[in-house]
């Protein structure tokens, strides 16, 4: 797949880098609402001022964590997404999409997904790396061909750690924005191996909106799961699971509204967020549900502060976190090209780090992963 006009004023989708067919999508298709919306008669990207919102809230960039120096010796210079999730054993444990050997996009040994170890203080420092899945140098989380007959990669979409099991939920795609279908596997050894549950979900299941997901377990011994499309162009709905059977398909329980207007369980699951939804990350910390999300429609990442995945989302406490610029123009609050926004381990709702993508889809360079403070959101 490629495009002689790459618009490189829109943020970049996790996607294959080297010509595949069939495509459901462009990629000046894929990106062009987030060019729209963010640029204004060709000219420079526009900065519109925040919500009002009780209280400040302070970003800062914290510092790049993928890249020449940071990654070489996983032989992983170039990557993206970065997924977290803390291990069995306390450690934490980064998943990440597309993944290159050379500083640069495509730049040699595709990987994905692949998974780092690291640590986090959760003072305001850097994560540190410690280790790779695969030993001495970052390998695929399991086998297969790119570009093979079925699809041509697979993407992370969430991760949990569920008591000893971690599970992660995957896409698999044949070319840009077209999920064949999805899956979650399983690792019994902190990450080391995994293995197929035997979960597979329909690309269409939904309306195409149980494509991308992000999980986390409430405390009523429930995993809550809000998901969307991968096109960015659909809406957020939520079902929830019990964790022994979170392989199970159809166990899932749809959140809805029913012909008599009220919301329940078991009804044809209604979106509980509008807009246009690219990567999600749904964690609960310090009793409070914490949902942050790339918005397409908009070019930023923002986030919320809800006291239950079933409360009125579309009323919660609402925060722009990142905004998309152009390059040249980028500070501690502006990003050019951004994408995902994971919370990272160690977090609280008052002092969240977030893994941020970013992605120059002209130039092939910075394609990496970044880390982000954000300071009262909460408040």
């Amino acid at each position: 797949m490629h495009d002689s006009t790459p618009d490189s004023a829109s943020p970049a989708p996790h996607t294959p880098i080297r010509p595949i067919r069939p495509v459901h999508l462009s990629r000046a298709g894929f990106l062009r609402a987030a060019a729209t919306a963010a640029t204004c008669g060709g000219g420079p990207l526009l900065r519109t001022p925040a919500p009002a919102a009780a209280g400040p809230l302070h970003v800062s960039k914290v510092a790049d964590l993928t890249g020449p120096r940071l990654t070489t010796r996983f032989r992983m210079e170039a990557t993206d997404l970065g997924v977290p999730v803390q291990t069995p054993d306390g450690r934490l444990l980064f998943v990440f999409g597309d993944t290159f050997e050379d500083a640069r996009s495509g730049g040699g040994w595709w990987r994905s997904p692949v998974a780092l170890y690291g640590r986090f203080d959760g003072r305001g420092g850097p994560v540190v790396w410690t280790g790779a899945v695969g030993g001495r140098h970052a390998r695929q989380l399991w086998p297969y061909d790119h570009d093979n007959a079925d699809y041509s990669t697979v993407l992370p979409s969430d991760v949990i750690t569920l008591g000893n099991t971690m599970y992660l939920h995957v896409m698999m795609n044949k070319g840009l924005g077209n999920v064949v279908r999805t899956e979650i596997w399983r690792s019994d050894d902190l990450g080391a191996t995994w293995n197929p549950t035997g979960a597979v979900f329909a690309p269409n299941l939904h309306g195409g909106m149980f494509q991308l997901l992000t999980w986390a377990l409430g405390n009523d011994g429930y995993v809550y799961v809000l998901s969307t499309g991968f096109q960015r162009n659909k809406p957020v709905i939520l079902h929830r699971i019990r964790p022994d059977r979170l392989a199970d398909p159809g166990a899932y329980e749809p959140w809805g509204r029913g012909p008599d207007g009220r919301w329940a369980w078991g009804n044809t699951p209604t979106p509980v967020l509008d807009g246009t939804f690219g990567e999600l990350c749904l964690r609960l910390l310090d009793g409070r549900w914490i949902l942050t999300w790339f918005n397409q429609g908009d070019y930023r990442i923002e986030g919320l502060v809800a006291d239950h995945p079933t409360a009125n989302l579309r009323t919660a406490h609402r925060r722009t976190l990142l905004w998309g610029t152009s390059w040249g123009n980028e500070d501690d609050t502006h990003v050019a090209q951004l994408y995902g926004g994971y919370v990272i381990p160690g977090s609280t709702p008052d002092d969240l780090h977030l893994s941020v993508s970013q992605w120059n889809t002209e130039t092939g360079w910075p394609y990496r992963v970044m880390q982000f403070r954000v300071r009262g959101l909460a408040l």
